[in-house]
């Protein structure tokens, strides 16, 4: 009989094996890989949150994304070590099942329910404002503002919102390579769009507006790495189609590292642009922004129609990527026995979890209905910088343990950068505001109640366990080898 702190600590092997027994379909290569964590990043951070980011910090805005961009590009690199040594579906959550144990496995799980689900709502509402940007520049009409906003912003109910999240559902239903192409296809349309915005942009380009580059100093720069830095979700989200891709230990880290660089590059260069071509006290409460700078810099409604345009699409790839991460984590914990099975159920025919896909769906639409979208981008945040400390705890951990695990990748500069990635999220998470740290433990205490009642006591390793199968668990940092037992 296994004591108490052997069960909570019980960890799952870091084995290949455990790739090839999810039942999931390996059909994403290393460029849809790559657009999956483009796609999932680039969208709602740039279209819409400089309309919120800006008040905060003004100009020096650009700094927040360069923050933000440093702090996921040394999280990245440790993301990219463990994607190469466990190569499984379910993101942060599988890297701390197999690192720290269950429980804290079921924290982090906690954190990425909060991250994707919170996320899909987040962007939704921001997809629905350019569509009705672009609905009034190419019809003259806008649909009501009572479907359009949630309750707390004077409206009913974000019907838009809820149809997007309807259509990403109705995509993956259909199987996740066939989604990840059509994917790929809308990433490439949004960075097209967003080259041709900052051409536009440089024309009217303004150097007094980063006369006062940062009315709130340090603090208002790092306050808009908070509030930004739920948009590098994308970069988890590679990690949780492990379970899907080809030769998962090479192109996982690989994916990662490319999506970084081309998110962090777009970011500040469309960031710069925007404020040299608008004054930042004209960005406070303006909804499809971008758009509106072109319009007002060409005196035409057409160059903010092709933003607008783009930023459905690009917006729409976002709400897919960070559904189809919800329903991969899910998966994965319904695999391991956390969640009840109908998270697990594949369609025989696409090989996808659809039920999951549909309840999911239904419980992120109520979200985007209702919620309005700044509280929704804080929650995110937090639960990605959560997940992200935990990854590079997660490095130290694995590479003490088990330092002859085969890897993909190997990290530069180990422990300097996953100390560095540790430090820059708990600096990040310091700023965000009191509330936001208050609901998010209100949560994962929560989370943690239904794992001691459901999760415990379903878990597929306690039952191997109590069959008499030797269940490793976290007791010691570095792992016994074979000839020394």
């Amino acid at each position: 009989m296994s004591s108490l702190s052997q069960q909570l600590l019980r960890r799952k092997p870091t084995t290949q094996e455990i790739a090839s027994e999810e039942g999931l379909k390996r059909s994403i290569g290393l460029f849809a890989l790559t657009m999956i964590g483009v796609g999932g990043t680039i969208g709602t951070g740039i279209f819409y949150v400089l309309s919120s980011a800006v008040p905060i910090a003004g100009p020096a805005v650009i700094w927040s994304f360069v923050i933000g961009g440093a702090v996921a590009g040394v999280t990245a690199l440790c993301y990219a070590e463990l994607a190469g040594s466990v190569p499984v579906s379910g993101s942060t959550y599988s890297y701390a099942y197999a690192t720290l144990g269950e429980a804290p496995a079921m924290g982090v799980a906690a954190c990425l329910l909060l991250e994707y689900g919170v996320s899909t709502a987040g962007v939704a509402v921001g997809w629905s404002q350019y569509v009705n940007q672009l609905l009034d520049n190419l019809f003259g009409f806008q649909i009501p503002p009572e479907l359009s906003n949630a309750p707390e912003q004077g409206g009913i109910m974000n019907l838009p919102a809820v149809i997007v999240i309807a259509l990403c559902a109705l995509l993956l239903l259909r199987g996740t390579g066939e989604s990840a192409t059509i994917n790929a296809i809308m990433v490439m349309v949004k960075i097209g769009v967003l080259v041709f915005f900052v051409a536009v942009a440089l024309t009217g380009w303004n150097a007094d507006h980063f006369a006062n580059f940062a009315p709130a100093g340090l603090q208002g720069v790092i306050a808009g790495s908070g509030l930004i830095f739920f948009s590098f979700i994308g970069l988890d989200a590679v990690s949780t189609a492990g379970g899907e891709a080809k030769n998962p230990k090479r192109n996982l880290p690989l994916a990662i590292i490319m999506a970084l660089i081309i998110v962090v590059v777009a970011y500040v260069v469309v960031a710069v642009a925007a404020i040299g071509a608008q004054a930042p006290d004209k960005f406070e409460g303006q909804t499809a922004g971008l758009s509106v700078i072109l319009e007002s810099i060409i005196g035409s409604s057409w160059p903010g129609t092709v933003v607008a345009a783009g930023a459905v699409v690009s917006i729409f790839s976002v709400t897919f990527v960070v559904l189809y991460g919800q329903t991969r984590i899910l998966f994965a914990m319904s695999r391991d026995g956390m969640v009840p099975p109908v998270f697990s159920k594949l369609n025989p025919r696409t090989l996808a979890p659809a039920r999951n896909t549909v309840i999911v769906a239904a419980v992120v639409g109520v979200l985007a209905a209702f919620v309005p979208i700044n509280f929704l981008l804080e929650m995110t945040s937090i639960g990605t910088l959560v997940a992200f400390l935990v990854v590079s705890v997660a490095v130290i951990i694995l590479r003490r343990r088990e330092p002859n695990i085969e890897r993909g990748f190997t990290l530069p500069l180990h422990p300097l950068i996953p100390v560095l990635s540790i430090l820059g999220c708990i600096w990040i998470i310091t700023q965000l505001r009191p509330i936001t740290i208050i609901v998010f433990v209100i949560w994962t205490a929560a989370f943690l109640v239904y794992y001691w009642f459901y999760g415990r006591t379903h878990s597929t390793l306690g039952r191997q366990a109590a069959a008499g199968a030797d269940i490793p668990f976290t007791s010691t940092v570095r792992q016994v080898e074979e000839d020394e037992r």
